[in-house]
């Protein structure tokens, strides 16, 4: 079954077999998202990396940056990042959300999709640096992208939502054992979406 979120401004919280997920579409308002995604989009160091897929390696179809409280490296989908020291409006990002969801956010994965040509496959946040069960917490900033999410096993377990600029979501409980999410490419006509996801990196 395939459910599509309706743009309203309270909180949606579906229920998922085998998942949490809470999405807030008016996190930040108008201003403060506004802000945001003009000083990140300025501002942060992106860079394209090299990603291989059965056998063959590609440009990863989007930018990326990784900003954390500890330096430690981090690895997914075989690319090792080198994190950046953390900014004061990612920390404020951080405190912010914790008034939502308390959780000990130490790091951020920031992504660049330029243009609909930009996207992200379907994969699961299941990087052992993450954790058994990781709470993941999404900032959309900029265009409209859909998100899609799917369970593993369970074929009508489907989801759609239409991420808003500002707005926040949240994954948890065992999502990332049993789903697989995508960010998919559009052939419209698009401006830039910049996504922060905040994770606790062991």
């Amino acid at each position: 079954m395939l459910e599509l979120f309706s743009q309203e401004e309270e909180p949606y919280i579906p229920n998922l077999t085998n998942g949490e997920l809470h999405y807030y579409p008016a996190f930040l308002n108008a201003k403060e998202a506004a802000n945001l995604y003009h000083e990140l989009y300025n501002t942060t160091p992106w860079q394209e990396d090299k990603i291989t897929v059965f056998g063959k390696t590609y440009d990863q179809p989007r930018l990326t940056a990784l900003y954390a409280i500890d330096p430690t490296p981090y690895t997914y989908s075989n690319i090792t990042m080198h994190p950046h020291p953390m900014t004061k409006s990612l920390l404020d990002l951080i405190h912010k959300i914790s008034d939502v969801k308390a959780h000990d956010f130490n790091a951020v994965l920031l992504n660049l999709y330029r243009d609909g040509k930009d996207s992200n496959g379907w994969h699961a946040d299941n990087e052992k640096e993450l954790g058994k069960n990781p709470v993941i917490a999404s900032i959309s900033l900029g265009e409209q992208r859909y998100f899609h999410l799917k369970h593993r096993t369970l074929k009508d377990q489907r989801l759609k939502i239409k991420l808003k600029h500002g707005s926040l979501l949240i994954m948890g409980g065992e999502m990332q054992h049993y789903w697989l999410h995508q960010v998919p490419k559009t052939t419209k006509f698009i401006s830039p979406r910049i996504n922060l996801t905040f994770r606790k990196i062991a």
